[in-house]
């Protein structure tokens, strides 16, 4: 029996990859005689081009550069030389998982750290980007990654606004660009199809998990909707709030500013990289996982694109994740992971465990 492993990463606890490993013995160990393959994946969230810069054979690039919060932060990309394309997941250095959960400040937090690795990129010659939006700590609408590209923000008397600073957003008057990057275009890979505003808008759906309070909701609205109107008047371009516009606190809106920026749901973007479709073909049965099915992942997310996929071609596809709305969407099986207690020192220690304990319990194929 040809397997193929394909989990999305366990958010916070364990990567794709460490995963694929953990259900790849368990398989293994259940069942000698078949066959596996290991295909972690992921769709647009935290270390989506990580994994590209590794399918694609991509020479990885490292630097330090700067955290949300403008502490040293290790980072790197893939580069693609031929095409002057770099791979870069926002999560590397603006990560939230960077940060403690008593530091979430979202009028402090930025994405320069992210915007100084770009320019790397274009030091060396890159021409496109390629950026995973998930996993951000911020909601600085991408003003972090321009300041990081060289673009000036000066308050209302003239005074330039350093990165970091926790009145960008209320004292932002004046944008200088930068003229000498006008070659740059953007793909953005997002696993979300929020729009910026709306009910269902970055700040009301997101806000709470980078520390806004709700209180403090209504004023980041106005700050953000001014400055919006502040970028694309210094751009000469009409605003639209696009689907996508949501993901990682506005990045792809206000890179689309300035650049010519596209934004591609991630799934989709990263099964076409790896062929997917060929490899469910050439499968008995697919294992997927994450770390909690729920009805947002039924917008896209890895797991369910991937469900999609073998529905195709009427392949099994199971499913290993916490929680009960895995159940009734088309999964052959869904073998249920025990609630973590993230108070734990251990949790994910814990995590794998409970992984590989509930394979070994429930996995039939």
């Amino acid at each position: 029996m040809k397997v193929l492993i394909a989990p999305n990463a366990f958010k916070g606890t364990i990567s794709a990859s460490d995963a694929a490993e953990i259900i790849g013995q368990t398989v293994a160990s259940k069942y000698p005689n078949s066959q596996v393959k290991k295909i972690p994946i992921a769709d647009g969230g935290d270390g989506t081009c990580e994994l590209l810069t590794e399918y694609l054979e991509l020479e990885k690039i490292s630097a330090w550069s700067l955290d949300p919060f403008g502490r040293p932060a290790f980072g790197s990309f893939g580069y693609d030389f031929q095409s002057k394309t770099i791979y870069l997941d926002v999560s590397t250095v603006s990560g939230i998982g960077l940060l403690d959960s008593s530091e979430l400040n979202p009028r402090v937090a930025s994405t320069f750290g992210t915007g100084k690795l770009i320019q790397k990129g274009i030091e060396m010659g890159a021409e496109h980007v390629i950026l995973g939006l998930g996993g951000s700590a911020s909601i600085d609408l991408g003003l972090g990654i321009l300041q990081g590209l060289g673009f000036v923000f000066l308050d209302s008397l003239g005074k330039e606004i350093v990165p970091f600073s926790d009145h960008l957003l209320k004292k932002l008057a004046y944008v200088q660009s930068n003229p000498k990057l006008s070659k740059l275009t953007f793909t953005c890979l997002c696993d979300v199809r929020n729009t910026f505003f709306g009910a269902n808008g970055a700040i009301p759906v997101f806000g709470p998990q980078k520390g806004l309070s709700s209180d403090q909701m209504d004023s980041f609205s106005e700050d953000a909707n001014r400055i919006i109107q502040l970028l694309y008047q210094k751009a000469k371009k009409p605003f639209e709030d696009c689907t996508g516009f949501g993901a990682a606190g506005g990045i792809a809106l206000g890179l689309n500013a300035f650049f010519s920026t596209e934004i591609k749901f991630g799934a989709s973007y990263f099964f076409d990289q790896v062929a997917m479709e060929k490899e469910v073909q050439s499968s008995d049965i697919v294992l997927t996982g994450e770390g909690r099915f729920d009805q947002q992942s039924k917008e896209g997310k890895g797991c369910f694109e991937l469900l999609e996929i073998c529905k195709k071609y009427q392949k099994p596809c199971c499913l290993i994740t916490s929680g009960n709305d895995g159940q009734g969407v088309g999964f052959e099986s869904v073998m249920k992971l025990p609630e973590l207690d993230f108070s734990r020192i251990d949790y994910k220690k814990k995590a794998a465990e409970n992984l590989k304990l509930t394979l070994e319990k429930k996995l039939t194929i």
